[in-house]
């Protein structure tokens, strides 16, 4: 029988002091309570930086969100952009169809019930093809309401006594006289036009010979002719002065075109669209509107790049003159027959070819290009020359 060895036993490992303090034991209490508070002061930490993220995220979005909320409750005043308006608005898709939109000029400041109507524009905007009429309205042009002869501007006012609010009425009204569904709205004081032209960095605008404001005592500055670059103050005089012209507020309502022309072209091909939200909330409480901050910076996104001197003008066939008083009341009457023709034009998306003062116009077409290129005496006196009829001559000598 051999000899029978007895096996070595095998010595445990030594556990590390590292790995011992992971393991509970009596021997080990302390360490491993150490250990186990640093894991959950680590957990917490942690806990306490995912929380405080998400409540700051939380707390931006908020505040995000509530000045948007704020500038879309202010430019979509309830008091003026009312269930009734929007009855009479018809829908439309802005960015995709072509849609008449009513452009008032007030001179309304923030917190009065009670205001006029300075400036009357019915635009006619086709984003899917780049192109905008500008149509104005004489504020004298006399028209029926309720059964009353009254001008076109006290119906905004009657409008106003009525139910505090004159917007409805107004687009009812230029919907009668020219023929249209408007599907938009806004107005704008002048405040509010002085402050948006500063809040965009200026316009850049050729004032033709003779059309220069000067010496003008109902306004507080003056505008010299050539090329400019005007600031609010400035631009707000040009579009307002009326007395040092022949044709008085025919001059005037095609000055204002011509701002809201340099206008576009600022916004539509130098701003930033981002700025667009920010411009909007300085001026919220001095332009109301029945678009949505979305529709709008849709819109300028479909129409960027536009050539804003291409752009459609002119005013509604008309004449003012010593047969146009009813009742010692200077009226502005409309040639009807040449105004639905000029309508009919407009609505197929063509040059209007309308007047660009007193007549009934039909014979030529002219755009706000043009109106840089004209004075008003060229205008009132029939001697304007346009880019169609540089057109037509060119096409006849070859």
């Amino acid at each position: 029988m051999g000899i029978r060895h007895k096996r070595a036993v095998q010595q445990s490992r030594q556990t590390s002091s590292a790995t011992a303090s992971r393991i509970y034991s009596r021997k080990n209490v302390s360490r491993y309570s150490e250990r186990a508070r640093k894991r959950r002061r680590g957990k917490i930490i942690r806990r306490s930086i995912v929380c405080t993220l998400l409540i700051m995220l939380i707390t931006a979005g908020s505040a995000v969100a509530l000045w948007f909320n704020s500038i879309v409750a202010r430019l979509n005043d309830a008091g003026i952009i009312t269930d009734e308006l929007r009855a009479v608005l018809v829908d439309s898709d802005v960015a995709r169809e072509p849609f008449y939109m009513l452009l008032l000029g007030t001179d309304g400041r923030p917190g009065e019930d009670t205001y006029r109507t300075d400036s009357i524009i019915l635009a006619r905007i086709d984003a899917t093809t780049q192109q905008v009429t500008l149509i104005s309205i004489p504020r004298d042009t006399k028209v029926e309401y309720k059964g009353s002869t009254m001008k076109i501007n006290a119906v905004f006012t009657y409008g106003q006594m009525d139910d505090g609010n004159g917007a409805e009425e107004m687009v009812e009204a230029v919907n009668e006289l020219c023929g249209v569904q408007i599907s938009e709205y806004a107005e704008i004081n002048f405040s509010g036009m002085e402050t948006l032209i500063d809040a965009v960095g200026g316009i850049d605008l050729y004032i033709p010979e003779g059309d220069a404001v000067e010496g003008d005592e109902h306004l507080s500055v003056d505008v010299p002719s050539g090329q400019q670059h005007l600031d609010g103050e400035h631009a707000l005089a040009f579009a307002r002065s009326r007395y040092l012209y022949a044709d008085g507020d025919y001059t005037r309502m095609r000055h204002q075109r011509m701002v809201l022309g340099a206008l576009a072209d600022k916004i539509l091909n130098s701003l930033d669209v981002s700025t667009i939200p920010a411009i909007l909330d300085s001026l919220a409480d001095m332009v109301h509107t029945s678009l949505s901050v979305n529709d709008i910076i849709a819109l300028v996104n479909a129409m960027r790049g536009m050539d804003t001197d291409s752009m459609y003008s002119a005013n509604i066939p008309s004449w003012a003159g010593d047969d146009t008083y009813i009742d010692g009341q200077s009226y502005v009457f409309v040639y009807e027959d040449a105004l639905r023709e000029m309508m009919e034009r407009v609505d197929a998306g063509e040059d209007p070819q309308g007047p660009q003062t007193m007549g009934e116009g039909g014979d030529s077409s002219a755009t706000i290009g043009d109106l840089s290129e004209n004075s008003s005496s060229d205008w009132s006196n029939g001697t304007a020359t346009t880019s169609d009829d540089a057109e037509a001559e060119s096409t006849e000598s070859e």
